[in-house]
């Protein structure tokens, strides 16, 4: 899947999500949000002035989404966490957010009470995207604009003696027994249980 396949998901499948800022204190916030619109490399969404949601993005510029796809069971669903920037950029594609999200003009009736609106853009970031309707589950990251996918998660090294410790550990079998071992980093949830039980310390935490 490329950059726009998880957005069009966001925005289609999950549109609902939470969105989490910092405030003037330092501490965290968070509120459901729908993402409006997307494109190749951006995701769209809007608020009002007036809120401190408004002046949270405007100040730290910054933040964290995650959603998640409806379904008869957690296992049945798609998950996409993104964190990155975001700027204000006016009410530019307001006109366009209500064309395509048709239920807002019943919460804004008239161009009057629209007017505190502005859309904001999330230009560049990363992404996670897990998929927990296969088996075994399935996690990829992903670039936002100009953003850079960061190596994180578990890593075996050379020190890696094949002893097995970790195999009987891992809830997504997902340890293959090479030389040294390897994590398949495409089904590992980042449980961290390899790396607490290695008698070797042979297993690397990348932040």
């Amino acid at each position: 899947m490329q950059t726009k396949d998880y957005l069009d998901l966001l925005k289609n499948e999950i549109h609902s999500t939470v969105i989490a800022t910092v405030d003037s204190e330092g501490f965290p916030q968070a509120r459901v949000i729908d993402i409006m619109l997307v494109d190749e490399n951006n995701l769209y969404f809007i608020t009002a002035r007036g809120k401190a949601f408004y002046s949270q993005l405007i100040n730290k510029k910054f933040v964290a989404i995650s959603g998640m796809t409806s379904g008869e069971g957690t296992l049945s669903k798609k998950a996409i966490s993104i964190h990155g920037k975001v700027e204000a950029i006016g009410k530019k594609l307001l006109e366009r957010v209500f064309e395509e999200n048709p239920y807002m003009a019943e919460i804004y009736q008239t161009e009057e009470s629209r007017m505190a609106l502005e859309v904001f853009r999330l230009y560049e970031g990363q992404g996670e995207f897990f998929d927990l309707s296969v088996k075994p589950i399935v996690r990829e990251s992903f670039a936002i604009g100009n953003g850079k996918v960061k190596e994180t998660g578990y890593y075996i090294k050379e020190t890696c003696n094949g002893c097995g410790t970790c195999i009987p550990k891992c809830p997504q079998n997902c340890i293959e027994r090479t030389t040294p071992y390897h994590i398949n980093q495409k089904n590992c949830i980042l449980c961290g249980n390899c790396y607490t039980v290695c008698p070797f310390e042979a297993v690397e935490k990348r932040n």
